[in-house]
């Protein structure tokens, strides 16, 4: 029992809330209707049956009160008053409206009756009677006691009336008349009141229903549509969270790597410095310990000719730590346009490999920031000496412009390739970690008719 109560408490939630109040509020207005109904239309009833009925009294009270003696003294009707009650019951407009008519005494014996048969007869008070005696006139519309089979059986709608009778002078009551009233207008009239204050009732009920339904209704789809786009945005938002958490991840490894690689390139670096120009130094400093440079023996001409074997060592030395340099220092590019930052890269190239480079972008480029400027120099040159010394400087070309909201280079060659799973090096590598490190895409494309790379940026542009 308890999980069928749980099964509907948790369908009842599962509807909205229109179809919610349709149902309970259905179901109570329903309820309250039936209540209202049936006390207004037993309230019409009442009050119409009782305005019938006294109208009704008063009238036959007009015509049946002349007729009667003193009924405080004459506790019988003598034969004329019967008579004078026959002639006046059995013929005229009165005695077609009443079905049957008796005169009561206090202690419950019928004085006079339509039906002969009852006159004389003493019966027990019911509560009608005593109503009665006490002053109220009381009507009943088709109800019938025991002893009255044949108004019963009369076959038309009857309204039963009693009605007391008083002394002119003191207002005492001292008989009661009952009789029965062909009510057939008043039932007509009775049953038109009911329908109308039901057709009131329910109409009134319904107009609030509707009107209730249609508020509730409005609110119900203004909360869906508020739910709906609560569930969105908390969709959205989790995804975001998903996208945040990957990138997050992305940026910690992409920092391991950038901490290895320039772990690597410092190796790199302090091997070139070790192997080349201080592997020179180290030659003209031995050079320097010659017996030309401690005068044994030696002449002029053999100590110019050491010098000068010095100088070039020297000379050679420069060079290749200029050259070193030359591949870490940047050009002024933080305050240069993108476009300018890549002609500078192209014209580098050019002027250090004698090759030629084509160059390709529109009249106008976003101007991104400075990492994003440092990042596609670094692109360019490291691509281009890719370019250079895999693809021997056949069909080396840049590209740049905007796609789908992104700014992308691409740095192309037209050499034989090589596997990007297996080849990438320690520049391409450097590259992608740094691209990567500012939420951009490395992408590298090679086949046997040359080699593609491509990043693209989410950028904005700068003041």
């Amino acid at each position: 029992m308890v999980r069928i109560f749980q099964n509907l408490a948790r369908r009842w939630s599962e509807l909205s809330l229109a179809l919610q109040f349709v149902v309970a509020g259905g179901f109570g207005l329903l309820v309250v209707m039936v209540v209202v109904g049936t006390w207004v239309t037993t309230q019409i009833r009442d009050g119409v049956t009782r305005n019938s009925a006294a109208t009704t009294a008063l009238y036959v009270d007009s015509v049946i009160a002349p007729l009667l003696p003193d009924l405080r003294k004459s506790e019988e009707l003598s034969a004329s008053v019967k008579q004078a009650l026959d002639e006046t019951l059995g013929q005229g407009a009165l005695g077609k409206r009443l079905a049957s008519f008796r005169l009561w005494r206090r202690d419950g014996t019928i004085l006079y009756a339509k039906d002969s048969a009852l006159t004389g007869r003493r019966f027990d008070l019911n509560d009608n009677l005593r109503s009665a005696f006490q002053g109220s006139v009381v009507a009943q519309f088709d109800t019938f006691d025991e002893n009255e089979d044949k108004e019963r059986a009369a076959g038309v709608p009857l309204l039963e009336i009693y009605n007391p009778v008083r002394e002119p002078w003191s207002g005492e009551v001292v008989a009661v008349t009952e009789f029965y009233e062909v009510a057939s207008d008043f039932k007509a009239t009775l049953a038109s009141a009911l329908l109308s204050s039901w057709l009131v009732v329910a109409g009134t009920t319904l107009t609030a229903f509707l009107l209730l339904s249609g508020i509730v209704l409005r609110g119900s789809r203004i909360i869906d549509d508020q739910r709906g786009a609560l569930r969105r945005q908390v969709s959205e938002l989790q995804g975001l969270v998903t996208q945040n958490n990957a990138l997050r991840h992305r940026v910690q490894r992409a920092s391991r790597r950038a901490t290895a690689l320039n772990e690597r390139y410092l190796r790199r670096i302090g091997a070139d410095l070790h192997d080349g120009p201080a592997q020179l130094v180290a030659l003209a400093a031995l050079r320097m310990d010659s017996p030309v440079f401690t005068g044994d023996g030696h002449g002029s001409e053999g100590r110019s000719t050491e010098v000068a074997m010095i100088r070039k060592t020297l000379e050679d030395a420069m060079r290749e730590i200029r050259g070193i340099c030359t591949g870490l220092v940047l050009p002024q590019i933080e305050t240069a346009a993108a476009a300018d930052v890549l002609r500078l890269a192209v014209e580098e190239h050019e002027r250090r490999t004698g090759t030629s480079v084509t160059l390709t972008m529109p009249k106008h480029l976003p101007e991104p920031g400075a990492s994003e400027k440092i990042s596609i120099y670094r692109f360019v040159q490291e691509g281009l000496n890719n370019a250079y010394r895999h693809g021997r400087g056949k069909d080396q070309a840049v590209r740049a412009g905007m796609k789908n909201g992104r700014l992308f280079v691409e740095v192309s060659d037209g050499g034989p390739g090589f596997d990007p799973a297996r080849a990438e090096g320690l520049g391409l590598a450097g590259l992608r970690e740094r691209v990567e490190s500012i939420g951009g895409q490395f992408e590298t494309l090679s086949g046997p008719k040359g080699t593609k790379l491509v990043i693209r940026l989410s950028v904005e542009e700068q003041a």
